[in-house]
């Protein structure tokens, strides 16, 4: 068996000074996505269906209003596989590293996307969060925080997107992708199906200062219904991942 395409080590501490990103933060709190994430929306879903096969159930779980969308973490194209089949514009949070003084950082923060300082505890990144749910808008998070380099589904949660959910009181849609951890295969020209299952939305009490153990009670339980659908989709396998998909929707739909 082929081994797969090695994934390059992460960084985990940004150096640069916290001042560098504060431009990224004020565009993104000033302005909701602009004309760019449509583009790169459409670009990026045309190569999902085309050389991925992508699928999606559930979309409609997606509530109207401010949402926190948490799917699972295995590739860079993650963010455009969980916004592949909702009309919601979702604003990611991603790592600080890839914002400087390139062309990207202007695609990334007029996209909707703004950074999380890799290393520290980011107060500004909670901030941009916190504004864009009270405007009513959508915030893509990661519960395991940086991406898997197993392929699996993270253990550990990461307590931020349970310190976000509760102050806010905004519900939070669990998303499984199962294929996503494949996609870097396409170096070698061999393109994993992938497919997409939206949760239920789930809600926390809210407070407006929980506990570091409420917090990440939360997060946990966010991780262990991402765990659980992944789950059922990876014991389908990847030719009947979509029909087990569809099957516990259709489920859902019918329980009151």
């Amino acid at each position: 068996m082929a081994e797969d395409v090695k994934i390059r080590a992460q960084v985990y501490k940004d150096p640069r000074p916290a001042e560098m990103f504060d431009r990224y933060h004020e565009r993104v709190r000033d302005h909701p996505p602009e004309w760019v994430y449509e583009l790169v929306r459409t670009v990026t879903v045309w190569m999902g269906l085309v050389f991925f096969r992508i699928q999606g159930y559930g979309a409609e779980n997606v509530p109207n209003g401010p949402v926190i969308v948490a799917p699972n973490h295995a590739s860079f194209m993650d963010h455009f596989f969980a916004g592949a089949f909702v009309r919601r514009h979702i604003q990611f949070m991603a790592k600080s590293q890839m914002f400087g003084h390139n062309v990207m950082s202007w695609v990334y923060s007029h996209g909707g996307v703004f950074p999380v300082r890799r290393g520290y505890a980011d107060d500004e990144t909670f901030k941009t969060a916190f504004t864009i749910l009270g405007r009513g808008g959508t915030i893509g998070m990661y519960v395991e925080g940086g991406r898997s380099r197993s392929g699996k589904v993270g253990e550990d949660a990461k307590a931020g997107i349970g310190r976000l959910a509760i102050i806010s009181g905004a519900p939070v849609v669990p998303v499984a992708i199962l294929g996503s951890s494949q996609v870097r295969n396409w170096t070698r020209l061999r393109f994993p199906k992938v497919v997409v299952r939206y949760g239920k939305p789930v809600r926390f009490e809210q407070s407006d200062d929980p506990t570091q153990q409420q917090q990440q009670a939360a997060a946990d339980e966010i991780l262990r219904r991402i765990r659980a659908m992944h789950a059922e989709l990876e014991a389908a396998g990847p030719r009947r991942a979509a029909q087990a998909a569809r099957k516990a929707v259709l489920a859902e739909r019918a329980t009151p």
